[in-house]
């Protein structure tokens, strides 16, 4: 595995955890409730920029690996997306492209 494999994989490996330590610490102080977290993420101007920030960077990123898949036909890559919405994009660009650089039979 090349030395930049391993540096994405890393980066999705930290992109997943270390925002899952925030999102636990949250639920575990206000219970599990995403209607109350989405209030929380508007509580003010500069949180709501970061909160569409990212969304349209999750946006952009899911028709990427989309329009990528329908040429290179790598279905594996299609993973990104779920870990992209469900835990953000710190971990699913990395994993697109730890996926994508992998050797293609």
């Amino acid at each position: 595995m090349s030395v930049l494999r391993m540096i994405y994989l890393a980066l999705a490996i930290w992109g997943a955890i270390h925002p899952m330590y925030y999102f636990m610490k949250w639920f575990s102080e206000h219970g599990f409730s995403l209607g109350l977290m989405v209030e929380a993420w508007h509580a003010n101007a500069a949180s709501s920029g970061l909160v569409w920030d990212l969304t349209i960077a999750a946006i952009a990123l899911t028709v990427w690996i989309i329009a990528e898949v329908s040429v290179r036909r790598n279905w594996l890559t299609l993973v990104a997306i779920p870990a992209t919405f469900c835990i953000g994009v710190s971990c699913g660009l990395p994993l697109y492209l730890f996926l994508r650089t992998r050797p293609l039979d």
